[in-house]
């Protein structure tokens, strides 16, 4: 690949303004937003506070940005879905409408098909999760829907809900909306700090604070690429549980080690203090929308009812295209692809950064997942080198986008499970000479 083409860099000279625009959006909330607006509509008044605490994602405006032609993206954390055997998942889709059509296509139940709670519990089995009962599964639409069940179901405004920082932003936007308090954990290159969760406990304990969730990615999470260390997962369990907080554990990456060696799932010793949430966005494909919540079997219940009054029930031509999949196609050796892909391009995004990247720019090295997460020196703010990519021709997602914490963000994340590896290379070398000059200047 070479240099943007000048239609490139006319793109991305109007899309730089569009990007910060989007993205500043997303910073700040809806009041202040609409603050500067000239007119309100009379329907502003009609607005719950509730409202007023979703915002936009960075994340989703940056996506759209990096679809621009002339640009690389190193944004949006896709999974790569072109080893999938279509045409043949086309002629299943096609068998189930016309042999089951008036099963596939009609209302289903709320907490999703037998047979498939029944194969997902298979599915947390090749994760480390051997106790799983299929009447305890719930059927979501994707992990997303069932963070925000678990916000919908456990939280009032105010209470508190911890998360590791950096965290899934989509996390972030759902807990926000609750009117919940969200508060960072420190964590390091082996996942959080026992001692730090600790002491955030007791700080917001002191203050009064009521605390009902820890919410984490422990293998390889969105955005670091970091996974928890097993010697802390279960001391991490054992602090919430001292505490009285329920560990929602969100597990869509874990089968995506590269080398297939899996750590025990926090939930696989501890079933009655973790809620665990999987998915079939990144081990299948997201766009069936089809993921589930291993509740604890004293809470299921009520969750199960919370997520049927939401959805009233998970898409039935869905799932069904989902248990054919898992009774009659090799899953697990697409999981394999998928793993010998990933690691193939993480380390071709490894060895650019390596390449290119200037002096006092680190990054982590993740052993599976989609993500690789960069730090710069202090006082560097991230948000407005976005443009500055974009103009470089290279796309990326500052920090700030993932932190609960309010302010500047010196850190960056790159995807690299879209990408082939010479654009990867490519990215980080259009990325390089904008970061060198941000680090001379500051």
């Amino acid at each position: 690949m070479t240099t943007p083409s000048s239609g490139a860099n006319a793109a991305a000279e109007k899309l730089s303004e569009e990007a910060v625009d989007a993205l500043n959006r997303a910073q700040s909330n809806t009041a202040s937003a609409a603050a500067d607006q000239p007119r309100r509509h009379r329907h502003e008044s009609l607005l719950s506070t509730r409202a007023a605490n979703i915002k936009q994602s960075a994340v989703r405006d940056v996506f759209e940005i990096s679809m621009q032609p002339g640009l690389v993206s190193l944004a949006g954390g896709n999974p790569n879905l072109a080893s999938l055997p279509l045409d043949r998942l086309g002629a299943t889709a096609a068998k189930i409408i016309s042999e089951h059509g008036l099963e596939a296509l009609q209302y289903g139940g709320g907490q999703g098909t037998l047979e498939l709670r029944q194969q997902i519990c298979e599915v947390m089995a090749a994760e480390g999760i051997l106790d799983a009962d299929p009447d305890n599964v719930v059927i979501t639409a994707g992990s997303q829907s069932a963070q925000d069940v678990a916000a919908k179901v456990f939280c009032d405004p105010g209470d508190v809900i911890l998360l590791e920082d950096p965290t899934y932003v989509g996390a972030l936007n759902t807990f926000e909306a609750y009117e919940v308090d969200v508060q960072p954990v420190t964590g390091d290159e082996n996942g959080i700090i026992p001692s730090a969760l600790r002491a955030t406990i007791a700080a917001l304990q002191a203050a009064g604070k009521t605390i009902k969730l820890l919410y984490t990615i422990p293998n390889f999470n969105n955005p670091s690429g970091v996974m928890l260390a097993p010697e802390r997962r279960q001391e991490i369990v054992d602090i919430c549980r001292e505490a009285n907080i329920l560990v929602l554990e969100d597990n869509p990456y874990g089968l995506l080690k590269f080398d297939g060696v899996l750590p025990a799932p926090l939930r696989a010793a501890n079933p009655e203090d973790v809620l665990y949430l999987g998915s079939f966005s990144k081990i299948f494909a997201p766009g069936l929308r089809i993921g589930w919540a291993l509740v604890p079997a004293h809470l299921k219940q009520r969750y199960y009812l919370a997520s049927e009054a939401v959805t009233l029930c998970p898409p039935t031509f869905n799932q069904l295209l989902v248990s054919e999949y898992l009774r009659n196609y090799d899953w697990q050796g697409q999981i394999a692809t998928y793993r010998s892909l990933y690691q193939e391009r993480c380390t071709a995004l490894l060895a650019a950064l390596e390449e290119f990247m200037p002096e006092g720019v680190t990054w982590t090295r993740p052993a599976g997942g989609f993500f690789v997460w960069l730090t710069l020196p202090e006082g560097i703010d991230t948000y407005p080198l976005l443009h500055k990519g974009i103009d470089a021709g290279v796309v990326f997602v500052p920090g700030a986008a993932f932190s609960a914490a309010e302010g500047p963000s010196n850190k960056l994340r790159l995807a690299f499970s879209a990408v082939p590896s010479d654009a990867l290379r490519e990215g980080v070398k259009r990325l390089a000479p904008v970061l060198a000059q941000a680090l001379a200047a500051n």
